[in-house]
């Protein structure tokens, strides 16, 4: 019995959301998911047909979604991350997209036969990787801090970068299919970079103004900012065929760059979009991919993958690492790693579209042309990625490092305490002040919530693995220890405990959470903070045979708190009850410690008995704050 449309239609969001939390789940890049349940609802199974579903409004709703992918894309360019990311990224984006897009051109133009047109666009749109993709596989993989870096700014910056480029050459296209002569399609193509780059300047500078003068309240920022973008986008092709996609990433760019535009809420938004629309849309343009239609591609196919993968990004990397840093084994692992994104499937569907519109009978092979391309580079390199990064010795060590939550006084004071040790630690703030004041001590900081999207591709986890909530933000508390948890394990997130008011409220914590408290023997944040204005500082403390951890004890009147500690393997871990810590003689202990009273200090500076203890404890002739 044939299925209703409305239920075809919750169909797809039930099946898109089962593909994101199977890829939450194995910790791979959800567009593999997506496009494999749409092949298995389209043309393996055959209970979903877009066209017979959507009708003639599949392209309309296609190209409205596309326009959302490219503009949301588009808002994170931002000018200064091209320039302050080492000359490997600055050099990778523009040298990167070249070779790509000129090898992608010429192989599918000999190897398969296409036009020049399509060969031209299907280079164009191969260059795009793509944060969604890219950060998944770094988290699993763990390469060198450097290596994550510039493999994931590379994919930001590139995203709409390449999603820019593959526009112009498809506005180039339609132009020069719609004139009759050169100077006619020449006209038409100037008519589109003028419409779409004076309208998207316009309409970002415009957007921006309202968005940064409050004109519009909160609540209307991502609805506002949204419905207008989708006018923008159908006035424009109005005033000029197709040119609505050039428009909408222009705007995006444009306010990306403008000064004092609070874009964060918009980008936030997009994490429930992609779920709903991006997700569904992926299963619905992979429903259309035709086995015959790949299988026609025949050897040709294996040889675009084979030139796109072995030849054009080792080439890219190696002639954009030229005067820089990178070592030959660091060169060979970013030559393996590009895996492509949903840009480059989204605009692959709606241009081959267009352009079967217009004539080109070739245009039929880019939409499996790419899947395949994404489905290839996904998950050969999802696989291998790790071992290959191993063989070459590129690879972290293990994940001992310590993502903070919270960059108050006591959580900074810590983090330059593991710091010192040379400990992997990042602080996570919504407060900007804290974040300053983290970046004035020069320690890693992220300012934001660390369980958003944004986070997701922007916050470095190189190197962590465990949590340390050490914030008063109760309910981020709560979320971000639910994330964690599911991310690095329930031995790997330690939480402070709860207030006494916050125990006796009539909702209790979720067991889940429960299970996490306890971190530096059971005190509470209002606790850390106190002691913290009472003067009490971060300290670390070398452990031996004549100076024990009794000692260590009877010295601070076993008023000092045991934080952390280092075993004789240089392992570290947090301390949760001081009553079952039993050091041996050569562990190093970081503890939070009184201020020493007038009288000692005193003795001490004599040269009494308190400084050969801090001699002893030190190591060195030194206690080390």
């Amino acid at each position: 019995m044939p299925l209703s449309t409305v239920m075809l239609l919750a169909s797809i969001g039930v099946l898109s959301l089962f593909c994101q939390w199977l890829a939450w789940r194995v910790r791979m890049p959800a567009i593999l998911f997506l496009l494999a349940g749409g092949i298995a609802a389209g043309p393996l199974f055959g209970f979903l047909v877009p066209e017979q579903v959507f009708g003639d409004l599949l392209f309309p709703v296609i190209s409205l979604a596309v326009a959302i992918i490219l503009f949301e894309g588009s808002l994170t360019l931002r000018y200064e991350e091209i320039r302050g990311h080492g000359k490997m990224v600055r050099n990778l984006v523009p040298v990167g997209s070249i070779v790509t897009c000129l090898i992608g051109t010429l192989v599918a133009r000999w190897a398969l036969g296409v036009s020049w047109e399509v060969a031209l666009l299907f280079g164009a749109i191969s260059i795009v990787t793509g944060p969604t993709v890219i950060a998944p596989l770094l988290r699993s993989v763990r390469p060198k801090s450097k290596l994550a870096n510039i493999l994931r700014w590379e994919g930001i910056i590139i995203d709409p970068v390449g999603a820019l480029l593959a526009v112009l050459v498809f506005e180039g296209i339609v132009s020069w299919g719609q004139g009759n002569v050169f100077s006619h399609s020449l006209y038409i193509f100037g008519k589109t970079l003028l419409v779409g780059f004076l309208i998207g300047a316009a309409a970002g500078y415009l957007n921006g103004l309202v968005l940064r003068k409050h004109w519009i309240p909160q609540y209307l920022h991502n609805a506002g900012t949204l419905t207008f973008m989708l006018g923008v986008y159908a006035i424009s092709n109005e005033l000029a065929h197709e040119s609505g996609l050039l428009t909408v990433t222009i705007m995006g760019i444009w306010m990306a760059n403008m000064k004092r535009v609070p874009i964060e809420s918009i980008l936030e938004f997009k994490e429930s979009l992609s779920v709903l629309l991006i997700s569904a849309l992926f299963i619905i343009l992979a429903a259309r991919v035709e086995f015959a239609a790949i299988a026609e591609l025949g050897w040709g196919l294996v040889v675009v993958l084979a030139a796109l993968m072995l030849v054009a990004r080792p080439l890219s990397i190696f002639l954009s690492a030229i005067g820089t840093d990178l070592n030959l084994r660091e060169k060979l692992f970013l030559s393996w790693i590009a895996p492509r994104g949903i840009v480059a499937a989204a605009v692959s569907a709606l241009f081959a579209f267009q352009l079967e519109k217009l004539g080109y009978e070739s245009a039929a092979t880019l939409v499996p042309l790419v899947f395949m391309l994404i489905i290839a580079t996904v998950t050969l390199q999802s696989l291998t990625a790790r071992p290959v990064a191993r063989l070459l010795k590129v690879a972290e060590p293990a994940e001992y490092g310590f993502l903070i939550l919270g960059a108050n006084n006591v959580a900074r004071m810590i983090a330059q305490a593991l710091k010192k040790h040379e400990v992997p630690v990042t602080l996570a703030d919504t407060n900007w002040e804290n974040v300053r004041q983290a970046r004035m001590d020069n320690l890693q900081v992220y300012f934001g919530n660390p369980v958003s999207e944004h986070a997701s591709t922007h916050l470095d986890l190189t190197g962590i693995g465990k949590l340390l909530v050490i914030s008063p933000y109760k309910h981020m508390n709560s979320l971000a220890t639910y994330h964690f948890l599911d991310w690095f394990g329930k031995n790997c997130v330690f939480s402070l405990a709860e207030g006494d008011q916050d125990q006796k409220a009539r909702h209790q914590t979720a067991e889940k959470i429960q299970m996490t408290r306890g971190l530096f023997d059971g005190v509470s944040y209002a606790k850390l903070a106190s002691l913290a204005s009472q003067g009490y500082t971060v300290r670390t403390t070398q452990l031996s045979e004549e100076f024990s951890y009794e000692d260590f004890l009877e010295k601070y009147q076993r008023q000092a708190l045991v934080l952390f500690v280092f075993d004789s393997k240089g392992y570290i871990s947090p301390v949760c009850k001081m009553e079952d810590l039993k050091p041996e003689e050569d562990w190093v202990l970081i503890s939070l410690v009184p201020p020493q009273p007038q009288k000692e200090r005193k003795e001490k500076n004599n040269g009494g008995k308190a400084a050969k203890a801090a001699a002893e404890e030190a190591g060195d002739g030194n206690e080390k704050d």
